[in-house]
């Protein structure tokens, strides 16, 4: 006979989220990542690793920001990003930073444009 609150005090309970993490709360490494750091994995899963970073390498075949894989994996953002760093340092995925928005011009040089196609 199964336990019915059992699977959602698995899933949710702060003692698996420690464990996944090892207990840290921070990156073993320096890193910037950040909610819309792109990752991509390098390299498909090896035997024996962690079943979150698994699926981490498993989801990142294409770019996914952290966001996006917090929320596949349904883990908070600070687990994804401590997971994360370990394969960071494993060499294991890539991360980079989103591509820039364009810097706009000073609005005084647009309005001086738009001045001077009206004296036109």
């Amino acid at each position: 006979m199964s336990n019915p609150g059992r699977e959602d005090w698995e899933e949710a309970s702060p003692e698996r989220l420690y464990v996944i993490t090892g207990g840290r709360s921070g990156s073993s490494v320096p890193t910037t990542l950040d909610l819309v750091t792109l990752i991509v994995a390098k390299s498909g899963a090896r035997h024996g690793m962690q079943p979150e970073q698994a699926a981490i390498i498993r989801l990142c075949h294409a770019p996914l920001s952290v966001a996006e894989i917090s929320a596949y994996l349904s883990l908070p953002v600070s687990v994804v990003t401590v997971l994360l760093s370990d394969l960071l340092a494993e060499d294991r995925v890539l991360a980079r930073a989103p591509v820039q928005p364009a810097l706009l011009p000073d609005r005084a040089l647009i309005e001086a444009v738009i001045d001077g196609l009206q004296k036109l």
